[in-house]
């Protein structure tokens, strides 16, 4: 007979990150959206405040959308130098090297490319280190990247067409992880030259954080390291649209979008603009 006394206890079960999984599905399902919002569409339509058209944003989308399946599928991919004006140049020539402008074939391709992103993502250790556009961050960060990409350009999208937009609470909820992590790489050197000042962000039904500029550098903490100068409270698809440069702070404080209180808090209209969205 063998004893069992010394025997290790077995491992204990498998039980997926739910946080994890929600982001993984996210990714998929925002894909998936690009089909329907995309569906019967004319490309030609142009997509307010930018210059590009439907079909050009969705070109955009189709091939960022492949470059961030690379990217989590362990692949090295150099796409500007993480400032937005290398973005926009890699941006224009990955547009001039791709003619296809069917929305129908990009909705297909953007689809395919978000699950191929959840395919190599999903073995891998969400804490594992990619290299993406705007720097270093973990495959989890990377993967809210993606989705913060997507639901920027479908929302642009879908203002331009007149139909539903796929953002809400739940889904930015998914993306903070990436804003946190974009706010010091895109500072805007210029608008933030020798800005010191502490800002809470309180985001409605979410957790939320602080902001510490010291001299115009940004650093971003889950609690102010003083007496905030501004605490922000704002609605979670508003605080998105806001960062994403979409919306303006001012309309959204007009709204009741966003409240500001503490020793200055005039601040909160002017703090998007020390951030230059990439």
């Amino acid at each position: 007979m063998f004893s069992t006394v010394n025997a290790p206890p077995p491992p204990p079960p498998y039980r997926p990150d739910p946080a994890r999984t929600a982001l993984l599905e996210a990714v998929s399902a925002v894909g998936d959206e690009a089909t329907a919002l995309l569906a019967g569409c004319r490309g030609d339509t142009p997509v307010p405040g930018s210059a590009w058209t439907v079909a050009e944003a969705a070109a955009h989308l189709a091939m960022a959308n492949e470059l961030m399946a690379a990217l989590a599928a362990g692949e090295q991919r150099s796409y500007g130098d993480g400032t937005p004006g290398s973005l926009a140049a890699a941006n224009a020539a990955a547009l001039a090297e791709r003619p296809e402008r069917d929305p129908a074939v990009l909705a297909a391709q953007i689809a395919r490319r978000a699950r191929e992103f959840t395919a190599a993502a999903a073995p891998r250790a969400g804490t594992e280190a990619v290299s993406t556009p705007l720097g270093g961050m973990d495959l989890d960060t990377l993967g809210a990247y993606l989705l913060t990409h997507m639901l920027g350009h479908l929302y642009d999208i879908a203002l331009a067409l007149g139909r539903p937009h796929p953002l809400d609470r739940h889904r930015v909820a998914l993306t903070v992880p990436f804003l946190r992590t974009a706010m010091p790489r895109v500072v805007d050197a210029r608008a933030a030259a020798g800005h010191n000042a502490c800002y809470r962000l309180r985001l409605r039904g979410l957790q939320g954080f602080a902001v510490t500029f010291t001299d115009g550098a940004a650093v971003v903490g889950q609690e102010p390291p003083r007496r905030p100068d501004c605490t922000i409270l704002t609605d979670p698809v508003a605080f998105f649209l806001i960062a994403l440069g979409r919306y303006s702070a001012t309309d959204a404080l007009l709204r009741g979008k966003v409240l500001a209180w503490g020793r200055r808090p005039w601040l909160a209209a002017t703090f998007p603009t020390l951030f230059t969205a990439p």
